[in-house]
């Protein structure tokens, strides 16, 4: 059950390990292709006890409060992504030559199986960006007429995808760092690694290590290779790559691209990868206007989502279309309000330092609130390249004193205000401790360089925990 495709699982002994929204889908499938499937999770919680009744009554074994230990006779072990690779059960798969795959790797020998033309992959991956991008994309490519999803990473299951009625001309593919660490025989039509900066470093052990697990997004690659120009370490994976003949580097830039680019010039998106004579000739795509909001980061998401639009032979004029078309999610620079001249946006999804930094480099005069779980993650470099812009910080969450400590040493004439609570009612008392540091003109971001889990459920919860703060703020005012 190595690198070749699968065609016969019935009897096949399965370990799927950890339920939620991978484990689960993929029992299920694994059970209704004939295979024996015993699932292990590590919790014993009432979710866990819900998700496990429901694969029982398929006939599906559950084995809870113990993720570590290999069922005996296991053949192949389907692991969900975020399970870190020294786990014990994964040691013991190792020393009995049982392969480990993720959902992803699953999915992607799974497609075609019903004996359709399986739809080709355009992948998403990066330290950040990486939802709006492959949203990005997707809305691309329906402006087109093609028949797509937004799937992977970003919350639908690939599984359903390829394994669904909907017959997909091409799939937009969000792939996290853990996916594709458990993903070893997946080859894009074609990929972009869209930056690089630290995170979940517990995880992956190294930077060097994080860096190769998402280079993998580009082995095999067949049509091109995207990298971003502003990002060295990006087209370092793509040299390193083991692409097919013929697959094209193609980079994208805030600048004035050069050939086999794109970038701005003007005002304009422009191609200068995917046309003819690309030496002398440009095709513009659409305008930065076209692009919400236009970020200086969020433009340069939608270079990256036209570049693999373009890769697969999306006409410009899409382009433009799928751009004007798309709505960002909540809580990815999202403005909520206007109080007393004072403008509040949500970027509650900038959980880390180098998604904070692009999201404070968008803002003139900010009001920052910041703090969280740091995940590991200093903040020197972030306030050093960002002091110039802050008018005042105020601090929340449990590993706030490492952001303090780093506006002592590169701002230390900015005003903080160091919220000692860790209750989501703080998130009141910080926005009104912010109304006071800011003046006509300032924006108040949140952008906490941090995860959520100290104070909220989710990065979601803390952006609907700060719009209901600056509702109250304005219906006060």
């Amino acid at each position: 059950m190595g690198s070749g495709q699968v065609t016969d699982w019935q009897g096949k002994n399965v370990t799927v390990a950890g339920l939620g929204v991978s484990g689960v889908p993929a029992a299920t499938v694994l059970h209704g292709l004939g295979a024996r499937v015993t699932v292990v999770n590590d919790g014993d919680d009432p979710r866990a006890r819900e998700q496990a009744a429901g694969l029982r009554a398929l006939g599906v074994t559950v084995r809870l409060g113990d993720g570590d230990t290999l069922p005996e006779g296991t053949e192949l072990v389907v692991t969900a992504p975020g399970w870190r690779p020294d786990k014990p059960l994964f040691t013991a798969a190792a020393e009995a030559g049982v392969p480990v795959w993720g959902d992803v790797e699953l999915a992607w020998r799974l497609r075609g199986r019903d004996g359709r033309e399986a739809a080709p992959w355009l992948c998403v991956t990066g330290t950040n960006g990486k939802t709006t991008t492959t949203q990005m994309l997707a809305s691309i490519l329906k402006a087109a007429g093609l028949r797509t999803a937004a799937v992977g990473n970003i919350g639908v299951s690939l599984l359903d995808a390829v394994l669904g009625d909907e017959p997909y001309d091409v799939l937009a593919v969000e792939l996290s760092s853990y996916q594709l660490h458990w993903a070893p025989s997946l080859r894009a039509h074609s990929a972009v690694v869209l930056n690089l900066a630290p995170d979940h470093l517990d995880w992956h052990g190294s930077m060097e290590a994080y860096a190769r697990d998402k280079g993998r997004v580009y082995e095999g690659n067949r049509v091109a290779c995207v990298y971003n120009t502003a990002d060295k370490a990006t087209e370092d994976l793509v040299r390193a790559a083991d692409v097919e003949e013929g697959c094209r580097a193609i980079g994208f830039t805030l600048g004035t691209p050069g050939p086999s680019q794109l970038g701005v010039v003007d005002g304009i998106l422009v191609d200068r990868a995917f046309v003819e004579n690309r030496q002398q000739n440009a095709q513009e795509l659409a305008e930065v206007s076209d692009v919400n909001p236009p970020a200086p980061h969020n433009v340069a998401n939608a270079l990256a989502a036209a570049a693999l639009a373009r890769a697969y032979g999306v006409p410009a004029h899409a382009v433009r279309d799928g751009l004007r078309a798309f709505t960002p999610d909540a809580h990815r620079i999202a403005h909520v309000a206007d109080v007393d001249g004072v403008a509040y946006v949500d970027d509650s999804k900038a959980t880390n330092t180098h998604a904070a930094e692009a999201s404070l480099a968008a803002y003139e005069s900010i009001v920052w609130i910041a703090g969280g779980l740091a995940k590991g993650a200093t903040f020197d470099e972030l306030v050093a390249r960002s002091a110039k812009r802050l008018r005042g910080v105020v601090l929340i969450g449990a590993d706030r004193d490492l952001i303090r400590e780093a506006l002592a040493r590169h701002a230390p004439e900015v005003p903080v205000v160091d919220l000692d609570r860790t209750d989501t009612g703080a998130m009141l008392a910080a926005v009104q401790e912010a109304r006071r540091l800011a003046g006509a003109g300032d924006t108040v971001l949140l952008a906490p360089a941090c995860a959520s889990m100290d104070m909220f459920v989710n990065y979601n919860q803390r952006g609907d925990a700060f719009a209901q703060a600056v509702r109250e703020l304005g219906a006060g005012a």
